[in-house]
């Protein structure tokens, strides 16, 4: 039982940490929704879900540092790789940002973030319940 809860808290752990991760880049695509020349960004969240759950590691290679005075690359270190969304109509200043796209997909992410906390939470009171010995007394 404590492996199967231990897997279930993992896969609500990972799922969390790329919701936040998701939130991050839908804002950052909300915020920029003025600026020319920028385009949407997002990520294949199943498929970075499952890349995380087998332990895969994704997002970009870092720089190679040929000395150690080399300062470090400030790439795209996140925990999963960031796909270009493609604009039904871009803007005549080449930026692809659909606020109501952007808006629903933020509202939605969040959701489902929540979801998970709540689900975690519960799986801890459950298990404190247990514990307790609350059950029976």
């Amino acid at each position: 039982m404590v492996s199967k809860l231990d897997q279930t808290i993992n896969f609500h752990r990972q799922a969390l940490g790329l919701r936040a991760y998701r939130q991050q880049v839908l804002a950052a695509n909300i915020a920029n929704s003025d600026t020319p020349n920028y385009k949407a960004r997002d990520l294949d969240f199943s498929a970075a879900l499952d890349n995380a759950l087998a332990g895969k590691q994704t997002g970009d290679l870092g720089l190679a540092r040929t000395s150690t005075r080399h300062i470090a690359g400030a790439g795209n270190s996140g925990p999963a790789p960031l796909l270009y969304r493609s604009s039904f109509q871009p803007s005549a200043d080449g930026n692809t940002v659909d606020m109501d796209i952007e808006r629903a997909k933020f509202a939605e992410n969040a959701m489902q973030y929540e979801a998970s906390v709540q689900f975690i939470g519960g799986q801890f009171k459950t298990m404190l319940s247990a514990i307790q010995g609350q059950g029976g007394q």
